[in-house]
C-alpha cells in the first residue's frame, strides 16, 4: 500500500519540478508577438554557458528591442554583457537602430546621455573609446552633428578621436550633407589621417554620382598621391556613368 501511494503521488505531481527550465523560459507566445518572444529570449540566455555566445545573444537582443522603439528595455540588456567591446557594440547597435526611429530631439538626446552614461561604465580603455566612436557615428546618422562632434571632441585618444571624425564624415556624406561632412574632415588634426578620411569620402561621393562634392572633396586632400588617387576614381566613376547611358551599338 505505502508503495503504492507514492505512485498515485508522482502521478500528479507538477511536471515542472523535476526540471531545471525557468518557468519563464517556458512560458509560449505567438509568432506575431515580437515583444514577448524577445521576453523569452532575453529569459533563456542565461542558460548559455559560452560567455562569448551569451553576450552575442545578449547584444542582438538589444538591437531588436532598440529597432521595435523599446530603448529602455534596449539598454537594460547592456548591462547583462560582460566582454566591453561587445557592451560597445551592443551601444553601436542601440545607437543605430534608434537612429533610424526619427525620434523627437529631446527623446534622441536622452538616449545619447544615457548611452554615453553606459560607455562610462566600461573600464576597458580601448573598449571605451570605440564605444564613443559608435555613439558618435549614431548621432551622426541621426542627424544630430553638433552631438557628434562633441562626443569625438571628448576622445583623449588622438588616434581614436580622428578616427570618430573620420567615420562620422563618412556618415554625413552617405547621408547627402557634404557641408557638415567637411567640417568634420577639417576638425581631424592630423594631417595624414585627413587626407585619408577626405580620399575616402570624395570617393562616396564619386560612388553616389556626387561629382562637384567629389571634387571638392578631393581638393581638401594635401598628399599629392592621394589626391589624384580620388580624383582619378572619380573620373572612372563619370566614365562607367557615362558608358550605361550611351552604350556602344
Amino acid at each position: 500500500m505505502y508503495h503504492r501511494n507514492i505512485l498515485i503521488l508522482l502521478v500528479f505531481l507538477p511536471l515542472g519540478i523535476f526540471t531545471s527550465t525557468p518557468a519563464k523560459a517556458q512560458d509560449t507566445c505567438t509568432a506575431q508577438n515580437r515583444l514577448c518572444i524577445l521576453k523569452q529570449m532575453t529569459d533563456t540566455a542565461p542558460a548559455i554557458e559560452n560567455t562569448s555566445w551569451r553576450d552575442q545573444t545578449y547584444r542582438e537582443i538589444a538591437k531588436t528591442y532598440a529597432a521595435e522603439g523599446k530603448t529602455d528595455e534596449a539598454i537594460a540588456i547592456i548591462e547583462k554583457i560582460e566582454t566591453p567591446d561587445t557592451k560597445a557594440m551592443t551601444i553601436r547597435g542601440i545607437g543605430m537602430a534608434a537612429a533610424k526611429l526619427n525620434l523627437p530631439a529631446e527623446s534622441r538626446t536622452a538616449l545619447w546621455t544615457t548611452l554615453r552614461a553606459q560607455a562610462e561604465k566600461i573600464t576597458h580603455p580601448p573598449s571605451y573609446a570605440i564605444a564613443l566612436t559608435y555613439i558618435a557615428m549614431s548621432q551622426a546618422f541621426a542627424g544630430d552633428n553638433q552631438a557628434a562632434w562633441d562626443t569625438a571632441a571628448d576622445m583623449e585618444n588622438d588616434a581614436l578621436r580622428h578616427k570618430a571624425y573620420g567615420e562620422t564624415a563618412e556618415i554625413q556624406a552617405e547621408n547627402h550633407d557634404p557641408e557638415n561632412a567637411f567640417i568634420s574632415i577639417s576638425k581631424i588634426d592630423s594631417a595624414s589621417y585627413r587626407d585619408k578620411s577626405a580620399e575616402t569620402v570624395s570617393r562616396l561621393f564619386s560612388d553616389a554620382g556626387d561629382y562637384n562634392n567629389a571634387y571638392k572633396t578631393a581638393q581638401m586632400v594635401t598628399n599629392p598621391y592621394k589626391k589624384t588617387l580620388a580624383l582619378q576614381y572619380m573620373l572612372a566613376k563619370q566614365s562607367e556613368e557615362e558608358t550605361k547611358e550611351d552604350p556602344k551599338p
